[in-house]
Parts: C-alpha cells; sequence; structure tokens
C-alpha cells in the first residue's frame, strides 16, 4: 500500500491502514508536496459545522518535495489547533482519556516531543505511529526513496483520498458513530481520525474495521 503522508488525516485514510495489518505500508515522501491536501491539513466537527485546521509550511532550500516540507511557526498554529480539539471535542466522551497523548504535538514537551520536529513528514509520521498504537493498529510505515509516477491500482492511493473531489472508493463505506453535535449537523462522514477517536474510544477500530469491509 502507498499512501500520501497525512496530519491526523481522515478516517478514509484509516481504512487503508485497517487493510494492511501486520504489513508494511509505504508513505510518498519523494512527491511534489501537494497543497490544499491532508497532507497538512485536517477536518473536524466543530460547533459551527464542519472546521479545517492547516498546519502553515515553508520549503527547505528551495526543495518542493515532500520530505523537505518545512512546519512553519506562522500564525501561533499549535494554540489555535489545540483550543479549537478542547472547544470541538471537550465534552465527548474520551476526550480527557486521549487528550494528553496529543499534548506533545502541540507543547514543548521536552527535546523529544513532535513539537520540535522541524520536517511536516516527521511530524505526520510521529502522530500517525500515535494514533496505530491507541488503535491497536498494527502496520510498519517506511517513506519512499524516490517517485514513481501514479499507476492505477487499488494499492497506490496517494492521489485518491483528497478534500475535493475525491473519486469514488468502493473500500470504504462511512459508518455512522456517535457525534458531539449530531443533532445539529446530522453525522458528518471522513471526518479526521481524531473525531472518531474521541468520540468512540476502544470501539473506533471496529468502526474502521467496518468501514474498511472487514
Amino acid at each position: 500500500m502507498l499512501l500520501s503522508t497525512t496530519y491526523f488525516g481522515p478516517i478514509q485514510w484509516y481504512t487503508k491502514l485497517c487493510r494492511c495489518m501486520g504489513q508494511t505500508v509505504y508513505i510518498e515522501a519523494c512527491e511534489t508536496f501537494q497543497k490544499q491536501s491532508y497532507r497538512n491539513r485536517c477536518v473536524i466537527a466543530s460547533p459551527a459545522g464542519t472546521q479545517t485546521l492547516t498546519i502553515p509550511v515553508t520549503h527547505h532550500g528551495g526543495g518542493r518535495l515532500t520530505r523537505d516540507t518545512v512546519i512553519s511557526d506562522h500564525g501561533n498554529w499549535r494554540h489555535l489547533h489545540w483550543q479549537a480539539l478542547a472547544t470541538a471535542y471537550g465534552e465527548s466522551a474520551f476526550y480527557e482519556y486521549y487528550i494528553d497523548d496529543l499534548h506533545p504535538f502541540f507543547f514543548d514537551d521536552g527535546r523529544q516531543a513532535p513539537y520540535n520536529m522541524r520536517y511536516l513528514l516527521d511530524y505526520n509520521t510521529a502522530a500517525t505511529e500515535l494514533l496505530c498504537r491507541l488503535l491497536d493498529i498494527d502496520v510498519s510505515l517506511a517513506m519512499t526513496e524516490s517517485f514513481a509516477p501514479p499507476h492505477d491500482t487499488d494499492s497506490d492511493l496517494r492521489y485518491a483520498i483528497r478534500p475535493k473531489q475525491p473519486p469514488a472508493d468502493d473500500s470504504f463505506t462511512p459508518v455512522p458513530y456517535y457525534q458531539v453535535y449530531a443533532q445539529k449537523h446530522g453525522f458528518l462522514p471522513n471526518l479526521s481520525i481524531l473525531d472518531l477517536l474521541f468520540n468512540e474510544g476502544p470501539q473506533a477500530v471496529i468502526t474502521l474495521m467496518k468501514a474498511a469491509g472487514r
């Protein structure tokens, strides 16, 4: 399986990991960085509806590859994202249970904290590894070492999971689950994996498996 990197990616992205239990999943590092994608943004459910959280980025040494993409400190985004998560999920069933696990991504908890990672790819990978541990998804992540042109197979999904005009995906079926603001907005499908985690907790992986057709 070949996927793009994601910032607390959508449920659809994590169903692909569920289909690769016990295997190695490759993350594309050598592509030209794709703007307005899940590579540096996630979508959560806020009191006002869906809300997009975006990491501002720059490029190291003029390079435009995903592996060269550097996290910017512009706009105090870590604080804003942390506050947005608290507002969106502070009343969810499992917010208090999991929020401490996310703290090192938004606050300087020491030199080894993801907060101090310079490159987006490293930051996203640390986040994915954390979510895999919390969700009991047994996969190994590896980075590509060269770029191969896209090929139309079920294993190359680098450009298939995207927020705008995504293609049909026969191996993903959104499965409704409890959401804090469902009475106000109805069920919102394919949000960030954090939405599923905060609302479903240990049962989240079961929902993922069902959405993946497993």
